[in-house]
């Protein structure tokens, strides 16, 4: 189902619309446009949410895990 979305915009730009509307579909440019616009900022938000839970996540290593790692790597080979 679709709505009607409306805007203004100043006389000279609906002027210049006019005057190129038989090369632009400028129903479909503005609804792409949004789709767009509206996918980056959801994206943006997702990552935000995505950042915050994992500095509040607790991350925390055991002391000298790095260590021992390395030289179980080194032993084994």
């Amino acid at each position: 189902m679709s709505t009607v979305v409306s805007f203004k915009v100043k006389r000279e730009i609906k002027e210049l619309m006019d005057k190129y509307r038989d090369k632009v579909n400028w129903a479909e440019e503005l609804r792409r446009f949004v789709e767009e616009r509206l996918k980056e900022l959801e994206a943006k938000e997702n990552f935000r949410e995505v950042l915050e839970r994992l500095e509040r996540a607790d991350w925390s290593v055991p002391e000298g895990f790095s260590t021992n790692s390395v030289r179980e790597d080194r032993d084994s080979g």
